[in-house]
């Protein structure tokens, strides 16, 4: 008998990219654990008020003080380990994991693993202004002996107010969803051959099929980690 697949605790943040996250466990794991089944879930989540005021601030500790009370509530739970379908939050990991009362998987380095695996060379990287200015992707990306780009400082204010302006809030915009393109053509120009959709919104309204770079999902990439995790994949 195969032991039980493992409880997967969800520290959200955003509302869009939390709900992608966990409908494609529950989708993905019908796939591999036969109809209607999937691993065991629990999901928590702060108000993104609370997250965006401490970014705002640069308060990266408030930030990880709000990732460890999701953290807590989620082992009492029951949860075995964790993931945040969030790339911006990332960033207070290092005030988070040396606390933290269960394992996490990284979001940057599961994609970071996707891209080397494809033969990627230079990524582009997208998110809040917060994420691509930080150094959640390059360092996972550096890791895997890849480059990579940052958009250009007049793009990542236009990612940063569509993110928060409209996609948290389940708005997409076709004239929005055109100047992201946009975006990804100016990476494409700048040399890169992909782009990480580093925002978990961002693979609501970017794919393979309107991009002119193939698109890493950071959402659904996080979200097979967790499955090859739950299931007794690589820890």
């Amino acid at each position: 008998m195969n032991p039980a697949p493992l409880h997967i605790g969800i520290v959200a943040c955003s509302a869009e990219g939390a709900a992608l996250c966990y409908r494609t466990l529950c989708a993905e794991g019908a796939g591999r654990m036969g109809p209607h089944a999937h691993p065991e879930i629990s999901l928590h989540t702060h108000s993104l008020a609370d997250y965006v005021a401490c970014l705002d601030r640069r308060d990266l500790a408030g930030v990880g003080a709000l990732m460890l009370s999701s953290a807590g509530k989620l082992a009492r739970a029951g949860a075995d380990f964790l993931i945040c379908p969030d790339n911006t939050i990332h960033q207070a990991l290092d005030h988070v994991l040396p606390h933290s009362p269960l394992p996490w998987l990284h979001i940057a380095q599961e994609v970071a693993l996707v891209a080397a695996a494809r033969g990627y060379r230079r990524v582009g990287i997208l998110g809040t202004h917060w994420l691509v200015d930080s150094e959640v992707y390059p360092a996972g990306l550096d890791a895997q002996g890849l480059g990579w780009a940052r958009p250009a400082h007049e793009d990542r204010l236009l990612l940063g107010r569509i993110i928060m302006d409209e996609l948290v809030y389940g708005v997409f915009k076709p004239d929005s969803v055109a100047r992201l393109q946009g975006i990804v053509e100016r990476l494409r120009d700048e040399g890169c051959d992909a782009v990480v959709l580093g925002c978990t919104e961002l693979p609501l309204v970017l794919n393979d099929g309107n991009c002119v770079l193939p698109t890493l999902d950071s959402t659904r990439i996080l979200a097979r980690a967790a499955l090859d995790r739950a299931l007794g994949g690589p820890a």
